[in-house]
Order: C-alpha cells, then sequence, then structure tokens
C-alpha cells in the first residue's frame, strides 16, 4: 500500500487538502485530482465564492458531507448541491462554472465539508460535449454496521445511475463501531481516505485525511472500533499520457495552450447569472504530467 499526505492549503475559513496529484501517485483509476475540504464552520453573512472558471477535457465530481453549494455552469444548468447528491459535470470540449454557498447558508452560518474530484476523459472522449447531471437517488447498502452510498460505478453488487466514461468506483462508506465491510478487487486501481472518525483497512489504522492506495488484485477489509466515514474511490488504469496545467487536462499539450489562449481572450462561453466575475489564469498553476 502507498500512503499519499495531502498539501493542505489553509484559506483561512476553511482548509482543502489535496491528495491527488502528488509525488508517489498522480492518478488513481480515472481520478487525476482529489480534494477534501472542511469540516468547517463559517461566519453569518460570508460563504464560499469560487468565481466562474474554465474546464477542458475531464469530469468534476462535487460529493458534499455537509452544506450547500450552488453551481451554475455555462450550459446554463443551476443545481443546489446537498449531501446525498452527486453532481456530474463533464468539460469535454469546454465549460465554465462557478461553485458560490446558497444565501439561505450565509444567513444561518454555512458548513462545508465535502470532496472534490476530477476524472480524466478516456482519450477519444475528450472533445465531447460538455454536459451536466445531478443524481439523488443512489443506492446504499448496508452491511455488517457499515453504510455505503454507491456514488459512481458497480460495488457491492449495486450500480449508480451516474454516468462513467470510463470503469469508474466511488463511494462513501459510514462505519458503526465494530462495523466492517469487504473492499472487492475488481478495480484496477484503488484507494481509501479516512475523512472523519476512526478505520483501519486489513488492521493498517488509516490516518485522517490520508490517502490509501491499495493493493491491486486483492481483496480487503475495512473495519472501524469506534466508528468513522471513509471514502472509496479508483476504477479503470489510464494507460494514455494526461498533462494538467491550471484546470485544465488533457493528453494534448497543445489543446491546453489553446485553452489557455481561449480563456484568456473570452472565447469561453459565460455563465448565466454570474457573468460580472471570472478568475484569471493564475501566475504560477499548478502543472503535472502522467506518466
Amino acid at each position: 500500500m502507498i500512503t499519499i499526505s495531502p498539501v493542505t492549503h489553509d484559506l483561512g475559513a476553511f482548509k482543502v487538502r489535496r491528495a491527488l496529484p502528488s509525488r508517489q501517485r498522480t492518478m488513481v483509476g480515472p481520478f487525476i485530482f482529489v480534494d477534501q475540504f472542511g469540516p468547517a464552520q463559517l461566519d453569518l453573512g460570508s460563504g464560499m465564492d469560487v468565481r466562474p472558471h474554465p474546464h477542458i477535457n475531464l469530469a468534476t465530481v462535487t460529493w458534499l458531507f455537509e452544506g450547500a453549494i450552488d453551481h451554475r455552469d455555462s450550459l446554463g444548468s443551476f443545481a443546489t448541491i446537498r449531501p446525498g447528491q452527486v453532481n456530474l459535470m463533464t468539460a469535454g470540449r469546454g465549460i465554465v462554472h462557478s461553485e458560490r454557498s446558497p444565501q439561505a447558508e450565509r444567513d444561518s452560518g454555512p458548513k462545508l465539508y465535502g470532496m472534490q474530484t476530477w476524472l480524466a476523459l478516456p482519450e477519444a472522449r475528450e472533445e465531447m460535449d460538455p454536459a451536466f447531471e445531478a443524481v439523488k437517488d443512489l443506492p446504499v447498502v448496508e452491511d455488517c454496521g457499515a453504510t455505503a452510498t454507491v456514488i459512481m460505478g458497480n460495488l457491492w453488487g449495486q450500480r449508480a445511475p451516474t454516468t462513467v466514461y470510463a470503469e469508474t468506483i466511488y463511494a462513501e462508506i459510514l462505519l458503526a463501531a465494530g462495523g466492517s465491510l469487504p473492499i472487492d478487487a475488481d478495480a484496477d486501481e484503488r484507494a481509501v481516505m479516512l475523512v472523519g472518525g476512526e478505520a483501519s483497512v486489513d488492521g493498517q489504522p488509516l490516518v485522517l485525511y490520508e490517502l490509501t492506495v491499495l493493493e491491486p488484485g486483492v481483496g480487503m477489509k475495512l473495519a472501524s472500533q469506534s466508528g468513522g466515514r471513509v471514502i472509496l474511490l479508483g476504477g479503470e488504469a489510464i494507460a494514455t499520457k494526461r498533462h494538467v496545467w491550471w484546470n485544465f487536462v488533457s493528453s494534448s499539450r497543445d489543446r491546453i495552450n489553446q485553452a489557455k489562449q481561449d480563456w484568456n481572450e473570452g472565447n469561453f462561453p459565460k455563465v448565466p447569472g454570474d457573468e460580472k466575475e471570472w478568475i484569471p489564469i493564475p501566475e504560477k498553476p499548478n502543472t503535472v504530467s502522467y506518466p
């Protein structure tokens, strides 16, 4: 097993912990970006405000444990993300979106606690039409003091209705004191992250917020003595090279350079209802290549 300690970014009101990409590992299955944020209780009247920004050649997945986020994008989509609902935004050839705390949350003091992940699209689908879906009716598996919500893919005999572009597994697992759940060996690549409480994999304790990449091809058992919350993610190994530059992911450096130019020149579509602000390209964006 490989253990990855996330890089923590303190944003003042809350912390964001980035586990992927890292020096030890750039991807787990199609997951090329894994952020965990919170838990945090923000001040009255404040909130999260992620201004409109672009993506290409990837899909973003937002999953909340607590709180709410208003999503708007350049397709005209609007959805308030809440716990139990997965938001999948497929950038394809290009999309712009914003994420902000709803006004009702600001009035009561917003809570923020959840996951933001990116999935690399298969090379043949990188330039597909952009799309958005919000899925609420997700299968729940209960066994031996464990309750698991299947967010994406096929796990424990249940398949989530969420669209997948490559074989993908993604689940939130709540373990009661003394609870346990098997982790099947079917996926090419798998990883777990303890996001609350206490848990272990095959007797090895998990460290809070660290991403533990599991040995491939081996069935394992997730367990907790006192109760915990764990994220399981992974899926089909992506063999072709990917580059990450700021918010852009692509198998082609030329395509990323075109996206830079398009954003700087205002050629991406606008976000209806959130057109007055945008995020400029930073001077020193994150850059990663895989493999």
